[in-house]
């Protein structure tokens, strides 16, 4: 699961660079953060699991601190969280995690991108029982004893830890996100990033050709300013 994953984030990374999107996704992760429990990532800790995040993606000091006082504004618009589920072509399952301001413009996108790919939107739970979802914490792994480090964290829900070009992934049940955080920073270790995926239950293998055919789609989709994440099962 690991070493997918951590293929997954580099290419998913690649694009988001050169898209120079992330900070604008990160941007609205705070301020859905700040609305939900305040200015202060102290008492708040979605907020300051998004910063961590933010610090790890390099986002500027700056822009993160304008995002949070831009958030306190009462006029500042909000944004909800929607996932929508779909088939691509051949029969690849997708999952499009979004935040938006206006509900009918992302589904109609959303809808346009599988119809020209040859795919179909479906109806919610249509795919999401082929993925499992997962808390997945990224840091450095200094001095850290991987085998003493899992033994110390099977209590806060650890269900899988992977290393790789010297940084940790322990990866946890989606309801166990909160209990593992605060144990890693009870611990004094400082997060890089801590957010979940969604990790197919079988795969599906493709022709390179047809996997290209794929890769566009998930392309255009996270094109769209309001696409947070796409997941597929394809191998």
């Amino acid at each position: 699961m690991g070493r997918a994953f951590e293929f997954r984030k580099e290419r998913k990374f690649k694009r988001w660079d050169k898209m120079s999107k992330v900070f604008t996704r990160l941007g609205k992760e705070i301020v859905m953060a700040v609305k939900a429990g305040g200015p202060d990532p102290t008492t708040n800790a979605k907020l300051r699991t998004v910063i961590q995040n933010a610090k790890g993606a390099q986002m500027p000091k700056d822009r993160i601190e304008a995002a949070i006082k831009r958030a306190s504004n009462k006029d500042e618009k909000d944004y909800e969280e929607i996932v929508y589920e779909g088939y691509g072509p051949y029969g690849i399952a997708v999952i499009v995690e979004t935040s938006t301001d206006n509900t009918n413009r992302t589904v109609a996108n959303v809808r346009s991108y599988f119809t020209k790919a040859g795919g179909s939107l479906g109806t919610s739970g249509s795919v999401s029982f082929m993925f499992d979802r997962k808390a997945v914490f990224r840091f450095a792994k200094g001095d850290y004893d991987m085998e003493e480090l899992e033994l110390e964290l099977i209590d806060f829900g650890l269900t899988d830890i992977d290393e790789n070009e010297g940084e940790l992934f322990v990866y946890t049940e989606f309801e166990d996100f909160g209990a593992m955080q605060k144990a890693l920073e009870d611990k004094g270790i400082e997060i890089i990033s801590a957010d979940f995926q969604r990790f197919p239950t079988t795969l599906t293998e493709l022709t390179e050709e047809q996997e290209e055919v794929i890769n566009k789609l998930i392309d255009r989709l996270e094109e769209d300013d309001d696409v947070n994440q796409v997941f597929t099962n394809m191998a």
